[in-house]
């Protein structure tokens, strides 16, 4: 597995990770009955840990980050202009 992102956001969603997996751990076997385990919290957690490994800091510019230039033939972004109040 490659990763794309930079050194510091990997960090923290290795972090996140293993937070989720501690948590979800520690209440399977915490020995209260009344301690239930959130799996969908967990799951969360887990995604939210995933997508930083793959995420990139403001700090890192392309070029350190190797992301690829769009294709020439790609479309320009259009300019969104806000909403006057």
């Amino acid at each position: 597995m490659k990763l794309t992102g930079s050194w510091r956001t990997s960090a923290l969603g290795i972090a996140a990770i293993l937070t989720a997996i501690a948590g979800a751990v520690r209440a399977m076997f915490d020995n209260d009955p009344t301690t239930v385990v959130s799996y969908e919290q967990t799951a969360a957690a887990i995604a939210a840990g995933w997508a930083l490994l793959f995420a990139r800091d403001n700090k890192v510019t392309s070029e350190e980050a190797r992301a690829k230039p769009p294709p020439p033939d790609a479309p320009p972004i259009p300019h969104v202009t806000p909403i006057p109040k």
